[in-house]
């Protein structure tokens, strides 16, 4: 689920209608926030990426995975040498959830001797 504390329709700095809602403001104070199309998808989207990597990463804890772990859309696992193979993690992590089984998932990894980012 995702909610707005306080919404609210009306006018914007540029005098068009918006949906405002309460939130952090500068100096972590309670303030009223402007928003629009862009924002409210953007929400979304991110929310809905948020939910399929923690499916994934249940199904990767249930298969004996150990998370150690996660940064965005990615999960960092530490393993022994030769246990499991990346094709396997990556298997899991694309893996659709009940309820967005036509969404097209897919996952790509790599295998290193520790963290770090990869282009």
């Amino acid at each position: 689920k995702l909610a707005y504390l306080k919404p609210r329709l009306q006018p914007n700095r540029f005098g068009r209608m918006s949906l405002t809602f309460e939130g952090m403001g500068a100096n972590n104070n309670w303030a009223r926030q402007e928003s629009y199309g862009g924002r409210m998808v953007e929400n979304c989207t991110q929310a809905t990426a948020r939910d399929i990597l923690a499916e994934a990463m249940r199904r990767l804890e249930q298969a004996g995975f150990e998370i150690v772990g996660h940064v965005h859309d990615e999960v960092i696992i530490e393993a022994p040498v030769g246990r499991y193979k990346v094709d396997e993690v990556c298997r899991l992590m694309a893996e659709n959830p009940l309820w967005c089984p036509d969404c097209p998932l897919d996952a790509a990894g790599y295998e290193a001797p520790s963290y770090y980012f990869k282009d």
